[in-house]
């Protein structure tokens, strides 16, 4: 067995089927069947793939400490831009999104619907241009392929193929933007 440092995390006990382990704000949440009753098993299965995200996540904290500046757009801005790029993004991947609704999310920064609606953090307005435009085609190229899979990647990969770097500069801005809010006047904004 591993002698690493143990693993901190939350446990919270759901119906569902399988283990689930998230990383969604920067520390690991633990879902478990609400029959399993014991979760070392499960981190002990997961120990190298949670070591991995850890190891990622420390990275985009200490990033985000060098980085100073961040957007500040209007929320009015934001949805223009937003709009736009799904006019653009619609006709190239030949999809179609049903409705655009913006609110501030905890965990992530858009999410697409079975019912084909797209659900925008407000927190984008932060975000550079370039790293919205992945993110809305991300979003809507969901509507070909639900699931992260390789074929999801691959449909990714040809308009983005530098997607790990943007994943990675995401996962960077998030803890900026957090910090940023928590204490405006620690980084600058433009």
């Amino acid at each position: 067995m591993d002698k690493s440092p143990s693993i901190e995390y939350t446990l919270d006990y759901r119906d569902v089927k399988h283990p689930r382990l998230e990383f969604k704000t920067g520390t690991l949440l633990l879902i478990l069947p609400k029959t399993d009753r014991n979760p070392e098993q499960t981190l002990e299965k997961y120990r190298k793939w949670i070591q991995r995200k850890q190891e990622a996540i420390n990275k985009a904290l200490q990033e985000a400490q060098t980085k100073t500046t961040i957007q500040n757009r209007t929320e009015k801005e934001l949805k223009t831009l937003v709009a736009t790029l799904v006019q653009a993004y619609q006709r190239e991947l030949n999809t179609r999104i049903n409705k655009i609704i913006y609110r501030k999310m905890k965990t992530k920064w858009a999410s697409h619907s079975k019912n084909g609606n797209l659900t925008v953090n407000t927190l984008l307005r932060y975000l550079p241009n370039n790293l919205i435009e992945y993110i809305i085609y991300h979003e809507t190229t969901h509507a070909l392929e639900r699931k992260h899979n390789e074929t999801f990647w691959r449909l990714i990969n040809k308009r983005f193929p530098d997607y790990e770097t943007k994943e990675k500069e995401l996962l960077t801005y998030w803890f900026l933007i957090q910090e940023t809010l928590k204490n405006p006047t620690s980084h600058k904004t433009f």
